[in-house]
């Protein structure tokens, strides 16, 4: 798929002029936008011979362009590989390469770097395309033979190489699995060198994608590149029920977006006294209920009296455990939380043409049901008071 800015002419992709940002299958994916492509290097300085490619799914590698060739976002590449060559896209030139590099640890030694071999002629995309269209009737019989040999694992997608002499069978499995037999049944059935891989359950959400809870596509298959450990407290921290069903994403681990605002309630929670720390007052000893971090405020219940809270702020909170500390008590904490002035609720307010959040709340009376009814007992009503003075001439008669 094309578009103006990232056109194909005889098989050959021009290039993206838009810094990989245009949004088409060939620069949407984990790209980064190279913000130095209109700048010159200093004192006639070589470009950084390195480029990154992209294969599937998001899969990124760096060669070296060892035949300086001219390679611009958005060019089809044969690049090198253990065994044959590979198909890729290049996604980034120049010198930000060398910043992702070093942010990924990689080492830019010659010895050990593969290279580019040349840009891809239209015989190695015919085979590279005709290769991608077999990778999904081959999931399918691939996890019908997983299951007749059945091994507790998944099939979750197939890769093959760009000259069509391997394929990777990227699979999920909960412990061990021997699949000696399975890459003979592979090889008979496929006629191809088979390479098996173990991916991790959030790994293979970012390979498949999909729509998240909140309506967008999932951040690993967009832009998350590394995976963080999410633990339960990021959600007891932000106050949240420990529900799995809502807090489990797609993968079956916990959504990742747990951890984007965690530190922004780390630091609200410095200015909080811990939960667990009592109130000792001349009315009796308090503990602690309840927190808002957003407003906030804490609410305390006497012991004996659960059934009754008092809100008070974090700096009132601070001020009474600091004197209890100096072994001093307060009277009580109604004092505290008299002073304390509610809010009032902000009412809705119809200001873009908005309908009113209550209107599913009582029944529509059906109207015109109603005259309906009312017309034809009228019309009965008619009806009756124009028979009866035939009634009473036929009786005369």
């Amino acid at each position: 798929m094309a578009c103006s800015s990232c056109s194909t002419k005889d098989g050959q992709p021009k290039g993206c002029k838009n810094n990989g940002t245009c949004g088409t299958d060939s620069c949407n994916k984990l790209t980064v936008f190279d913000w130095l492509a209109n700048m010159s290097l200093p004192n006639g300085e070589k470009p950084y011979n390195w480029v990154e490619v992209r294969y599937k799914n998001g899969r990124k590698e760096y060669y070296k362009n060892a035949e300086n060739l001219t390679l611009s976002i958005g060019d089809i590449v044969a690049t090198q590989a253990k065994a044959g060559h590979d198909i890729g896209m290049v996604t980034l030139t120049g010198e930000l390469v060398r910043v992702q590099m070093k942010r990924k640890n990689i080492s830019d030694n010659e010895e050990e770097a593969l290279k580019v071999y040349r840009k891809a002629s239209q015989k190695d995309i015919d085979i590279w395309s005709s290769a991608r269209d077999k990778e999904e009737p081959m999931k399918v019989r691939a996890r019908q033979f997983a299951i007749d040999l059945k091994l507790q694992m998944k099939i979750s997608d197939i890769e093959f190489q760009g000259d069509a002499s391997k394929a990777t069978f990227y699979y999920t499995a909960e412990e061990r699995v021997d699949f000696r037999e399975l890459i003979k049944v592979f090889a008979r059935e496929f006629r191809t060198r088979i390479e098996m891989k173990q991916v991790g359950f959030r790994q293979e959400a970012s390979r498949l994608g999909g729509i998240g809870s909140c309506g967008r596509e999932l951040c690993c298959s967009t832009w998350l590149t590394d995976f963080r450990s999410v633990s339960t407290s990021a959600a007891r921290y932000q106050q949240l029920s420990l529900n799995p069903q809502k807090l489990a994403g797609q993968c079956g681990k916990l959504k990742c977006c747990l951890n984007y605002e965690l530190d922004t309630y780390l630091d609200a929670l410095k200015n909080f006294p811990k939960t667990d720390t009592k109130i000792h007052t001349e009315k009796g000893t308090a503990v602690c209920q309840k927190t808002d971090i957003f407003k906030g405020h804490m609410w305390y219940a006497y012991e004996g009296e659960w059934n009754h809270w008092h809100k008070i702020t974090t700096t009132q909170a601070n001020e009474i455990i600091d004197l209890n500390k100096k072994n001093e008590k307060i009277a009580s904490l109604e004092e505290y939380a008299s002073e304390l002035v509610e809010d009032a609720k902000a009412e809705f307010e119809n200001v873009v043409g908005q309908d009113s959040l209550t209107r599913f709340d009582s029944p529509k009376s059906n109207n015109k049901r109603k005259n309906n009814k009312r017309r034809n007992n009228k019309n009965s009503r008619n009806n009756k008071k124009k028979r009866k003075p035939q009634n009473s001439k036929n009786a005369a008669k």
